[in-house]
């Protein structure tokens, strides 16, 4: 070490020698910081920051090395071969470059070593061949020993520095190894000159003239340029990418415009656009939006407004602009912010979907149709408005189960859809209910040709036959303005309407007319006055007594319900008891005629049964049971007196209900017959899965026995059935002596009607029948 520092001070201007260290100093710094530089940048730009990197560490360590060599005490005037001057640069340039390099791709200490070895190999190629590039000087006296050392001293500093760089963070990682890398350069450098001898063994006398003075300051100005640009560089490259990085990352689109010229795009523009940078900048603005958005843009500027991208790759696609002027790079521009909306207006208008069609059938539901229906009144242009209702859904959505409802509702929806034009609207407005809007209708025609092409339509996909989840349709049809101008009333119309399509039989289509609607308007009012109708004691009950064909006694009554009306005087069950059923107060009045029943027939001689009539929607109330079983006991009935009657079509629906519901009144003691027997469907099979304890032939089959060979037949065979399932057998309607003798010839046990005595009170007033009275 101290012939070393004997070398330096001995042999070396100090002032100069100083002003090499700086340098490398301040290009060993600058070197790291650009190194650091290129690990941070995109991939793009990392080998320009590797570049620049080694010429600056390669320019640093030259430049070291040659005002160094300036600095050296010569006893001969240094001359420089300009060629291998110039290629000492280039070696160590290259050296480094393949060091940061290698440098970015190592994971290992072996690769680190590598790249400390290569970055030493390039100063001591640099350093020899600046040595060989002295002219007209000699080197002689080399030591070959220190110089070895040198360069592993050397070699290890530097792959210290770039170890320390890989793991350090903050302002260590470059402070760190720009001193191993001065260290390494100056040892390297120092040890190597004092192991030689150059020119004559004379007195060293200093290098001072005019050529190697110039020499010096064009090294160290070129340097500190060099280094100078690249740290300003570095700086500026740096801070533009910082804000271009905030502009790539705001989720907005920008674009910087001047004379309607795009100058600089981020990439969301660029993504929105669906082309890179450098096929955006300098084309027109006006080119990539259409001639709306572009006006409203100049018209509002510093407002948003909404655009479509020309020739856009996105279905719909739909920005927001907003336009500022700005400043950019010396003169005014305007910078157009691009907000995607697309993603936005698609959610819009899936909610505005939902909000405004049913999510099953994706039809238009029930209040888009409300505001479609005031559109088409206040256009004062003839329309017609059918209901649609569906025949049997809920027994098939009760059998096949939700799923297969909902799959019927769809198949429906389509084929209604077919039905009409483009200008009409379909919408479902209830759980099986539908209507069709037909617009711009230029006869009544028009709407009979519709309201049969749906019924036909329906007939050919929906055949009940083949497909037993099959349903029918009923239509109600109303015009406007012949039927109604205003929506309530066609609603309310159409409904009358569909009510009579309903009331013929189904798989209709009636068209409204006064007379119905004045029809409707008296069942809606006989439905209020009914629903009153037990309150004011305007019910009452009257008993129709039920004779044995052999000697003509009673040995019971039916109860019969009578409505004495205010107004309309007496009402008849036929018209009263439907109303009842389809309004829901029969359960209230099937209540009251139950009790009043079992308490009038409580205080009958023992032997006398009575009968009353069960309706099919109290068949379907788990709680019949329980109020039977209160009847009876509220009144004393004994429970064998009393016998219920059910027709037929009351075990049409939820059969299986119904039939529990039965049963558990069976077991309470309470006898069950079967009422209108012959009129409804799978008799035999009721009579299979239900023990009746009494038949009753509907009067329909008595009243034509004597004109109709085929009704007596029936009566017949009815009689005979029930001799062989052992059960008694009720001629209903006889009101002569010849249909007397014909039913009890027949083998019918018991009769009723006008001819055993009409209804009355209770059984005090009942008249004898005919062969008793002549008996009295």
């Amino acid at each position: 070490m101290s012939y070393l520092f004997h070398s330096i001070v001995s042999h070396h201007d100090l002032p100069v020698v100083l002003l090499a260290v700086l340098l490398c100093i301040v290009s060993a710094l600058s070197t790291f910081a650009q190194v650091q530089r290129s690990f941070e940048c995109v991939v793009e730009r990392r080998p320009v920051w590797l570049t620049s990197a080694a010429i600056t560490a390669g320019g640093g360590v030259w430049s070291t090395h040659f005002i160094s060599m300036i600095a050296y005490r010569s006893p001969v005037a240094l001359q420089f071969d300009q060629l291998l001057t110039a290629l000492s640069a280039t070696i160590a340039m290259g050296a480094f470059g393949i060091a940061f390099w290698l440098l970015r791709r190592a994971r290992r200490m072996v690769s680190v070593l590598l790249c400390g070895a290569i970055a030493t190999l390039g100063i001591v190629g640099m350093h020899f061949t600046g040595m060989a590039a002295l002219a007209n000087s000699m080197v002689h006296d080399v030591d070959h020993g220190p110089i070895v050392a040198a360069v592993l001293v050397g070699g290890l500093l530097l792959s210290a520095a770039f170890a320390s760089f890989l793991h350090r963070d903050g302002r260590w990682r470059i402070l760190v190894p720009a001193l191993c890398m001065v260290l390494a350069t100056g040892i390297i450098h120092f040890v190597a000159m004092a192991s030689v001898m150059i020119g004559h063994d004379t007195a060293p006398v200093a290098a001072t003239g005019g050529e190697a003075q110039w020499l010096l300051l064009w090294i160290v100005g070129a340097a500190l340029l060099l280094i100078a640009l690249t740290a300003v560089a570095s700086v500026v490259d740096r801070f533009m990418t910082d804000l271009r990085g905030l502009a790539d990352a705001t989720s907005e689109g920008l674009l910087i415009t001047s004379d309607d010229r795009i100058l600089d795009a981020n990439e969301q523009a660029c993504a929105l656009l669906g082309v890179d940078r450098a096929a955006l900048v300098g084309t027109a603005t006006a080119a990539w939006f259409e001639t709306p958005a572009r006006d409203a843009l100049q018209t509002h500027r510093g407002g948003a407004t909404r655009a479509r991208i020309r020739d856009s790759l996105v279905e719909d696609q739909l920005v927001e602009m907003t336009a500022r002027a700005i400043e950019y790079r010396g003169r005014a521009a305007t910078v157009i912010a691009l907000r995607d909306l697309t993603e936005t207006a698609r959610a819009q208008r899936a909610i505005e979907h939902l909000a405004s069609h049913d999510p099953l059938t994706g039809l238009v539901n029930r209040a888009a149709f409300d505001i479609a229906l005031h559109e088409a009144v206040r256009s004062a242009t003839p329309f017609a408005l059918i209901a649609v209702d569906l025949d049997r859904f809920k027994a098939v959505n009760d059998l096949f189960g939700h799923g297969a409802g909902d799959a019927i509702l769809v198949r429906v929806a389509r084929i209604l859809d077919d039905c009409v034009r483009a200008q009409d609207l379909v919408a479902r407005v209830g759980g099986d209910e539908f209507v069709v809007l037909q617009r711009d209708i230029a006869s009544p025609d028009d709407v009979r040709r519709l309201a049969g092409h749906i019924l036909a339509r329906f007939a050919e996909e929906m055949d009940s036959a083949r497909d037993p989840m099959a349903v029918g349709c009923s239509l109600g049809v109303v015009t406007c303005p012949r039927d109604g101008d205003d929506p309530e009333t066609l609603r309310h119309n159409a409904d009358v309407a569909l009510y009579r399509a309903k009331q013929d039989g189904r798989g209709t289509a009636s068209f409204f007319d006064e007379m119905m609607d004045r029809q409707a308007r008296d069942r809606r009012s006989l439905e209020h006055d009914l629903r009153h109708a037990v309150c004011r004691g305007e019910l009452r009950l009257v008993y129709q007594p039920l004779v044995s064909t052999d000697d003509d006694h009673v040995v019971g009554y039916e109860a019969l319900l009578r409505w004495d009306h205010p107004e309309r005087g007496q009402v008849p069950p036929t018209l009263f008891i439907p109303v009842a059923e389809e309004a829901g107060t029969i359960m209230a009045i099937g209540e009251w005629a139950l009790r009043q029943a079992c308490r009038d027939a409580s205080s009958w001689p023992e032997p006398l049964t009575l009968a009353v009539n069960v309706s099919p929607v109290q068949l379907r109330v788990a709680t019949l049971p329980m109020l039977v079983r209160d009847a009876l006991a509220d009144s004393g009935l004994v429970p064998e007196r009393l016998e219920l009657e059910i027709t037929e079509t009351a075990l049409l629906r939820d059969r299986e209900v119904s039939l529990a519901i039965l049963r558990e009144i069976r077991t309470l003691g309470v006898r069950i017959a079967m009422d209108d027997f012959g009129t409804g469907y799978s008799s035999l099979s009721n009579l299979r899965h239900f023990p009746f304890d009494k038949i009753k032939i509907d009067k329909s089959f008595v009243s034509a026995m004597h004109e109709d060979e085929a009704a007596r037949s029936i009566v017949r065979a009815i009689a005979g059935l029930g001799k062989g399932l052992n059960l008694p057998v009720v001629a209903e309607g006889v009101e002569n002596e010849v249909q007397r003798s014909m039913v009890q010839a027949e083998g019918c046990a018991l009769a009723q009607g006008y001819l055993f005595g009409r209804p009355a009170a209770g059984p005090a007033q009942c008249p004898l029948p005919p062969v008793q009275a002549r008996r009295a």
